[in-house]
């Protein structure tokens, strides 16, 4: 593919982040945006001179013009409309997580291999730049053989949108799968899950899930190395973090305890604080100064930025692979069979949890795949 994939967007909350992202990439055009909201559609589109202009999802994805669709839309609406754009002939880029059921990550799957598009989820600790060094301390052999991983992501929720009342808090893992099984190379393969303390009845009744903290093991496909994850969304007090923590016989890295606090890596018995270099030398020049600066700041918030940093720099790279997988003809990096894999790990926990603690087996993907 030699011309400019020309990119849509669905939805603009978050997704207004990335709408200076593809219009700055060289190899991308940013020619239309949806929102269901008219008069929010018409102040972003001429905030940022977006041409193409959707209020109707089905009808964006039937527009001739438009090679490819990053969806940044509600939890419940994730397996819908990816399924609707890769059928549509749309590749298709979605926030996390991929789904909700194991059905519905079968599914896309399958639409993704019956269109010959691509997917890509775009979970974004896997591209902040804590993991991309970290990513290189593996490779270059400074953790030596991993020995353990865990992953962690506690946030309270209260204040966000009613559907994230009472969810699971598993339902909404990748941040704390994703960096985990990326670094080992390998998929999860099952998972035993424990549910601990209880949050409000009101709250509870929603997904009908009692739980306030949800913890697992997984178990690796052909690997030796086992990870623990920890999940909690609701009425579990804790400072805001998505964490990853990496146990090898050289040394390991530890995430920073309190926001400002520092990441340690620990050299032998030796805990050494390290410093985290910026990776935007991996991108093009026209959107590398997108890993520290970006649509949302102090005067114009929103609440993945609020709670989330900014994300650790992750944009520009998530919308560069996805838009040079296409440019390139190759899968993605986080291709249909390794989205739904890390998203059925917290599917499978949940599912583990209400069982109390039964050992729950990860689908296999693969079938159906391209």
């Amino acid at each position: 593919m030699t011309e400019k994939v020309r990119v849509a967007i669905a939805g603009l909350g978050f997704g207004a982040e990335f709408i200076p992202i593809y219009q700055a990439h060289p190899d991308a055009e940013l020619v239309a945006v949806c929102q269901r909201s008219e008069s929010a559609l018409k102040e972003t589109a001429d905030r940022y001179g977006v041409p193409g202009r959707y209020t109707d999802y089905d009808e964006m994805i039937q527009d001739p013009d438009i090679d490819a669709v990053h969806i940044n839309t509600p939890i419940p609406d994730h397996a819908g409309q990816t399924i609707a754009a890769l059928r549509a002939g749309k590749h298709v880029a979605c926030t996390v997580p991929m789904a909700t059921t194991l059905e519905e990550c079968q599914a896309i799957v399958t639409a993704a291999g019956e269109a010959e598009r691509n997917y890509m989820m775009m979970e974004t600790v896997v591209y902040s730049r804590e993991f991309l060094h970290v990513q290189e301390l593996v490779h270059n052999g400074t953790i030596g053989r991993i020995q353990f991983l865990r992953g962690a992501h506690y946030q309270e929720m209260a204040g966000w949108p009613g559907y994230w009342e009472g969810l699971p808090p598993m339902h909404y893992a990748t941040h704390a799968v994703g960096p985990v099984l990326a670094l080992a190379g390998t998929l999860a393969e099952s998972v035993v899950c424990l549910g601990s303390g209880r949050i409000s009845p009101e709250l509870a009744a929603k997904y009908g899930s009692p739980f306030a903290v949800e913890s697992a093991l997984l178990t690796l496909k052909d690997s030796v190395v086992g990870a623990e994850v920890a999940r909690s969304l609701f009425e579990t007090a804790h400072q805001y973090v998505e964490s990853f923590t990496v146990f090898g016989d050289r040394a390991s890295f530890e995430w920073e305890q309190i926001e400002g606090g520092g990441h340690i890596l620990h050299v032998g018995e030796d805990p050494e604080p390290i410093q985290i270099p910026d990776f935007s030398g991996r991108l093009p020049a026209q959107i590398a100064g997108f890993t520290t600066q970006g649509v949302y700041d102090d005067d114009n918030e929103h609440l993945s930025f609020i709670q989330g940093g900014g994300h650790g720099g992750s944009h520009p790279h998530l919308a560069h692979e996805f838009v040079r997988s296409i440019v390139e003809e190759r899968p993605s990096a986080i291709d249909a069979v390794t989205a739904a894999n890390w998203t059925s790990v917290g599917i499978c926990a949940h599912q583990s949890a209400m069982a109390d603690g039964e050992r729950v087996h990860i689908p296999d993907f693969s079938a159906g795949a391209r």
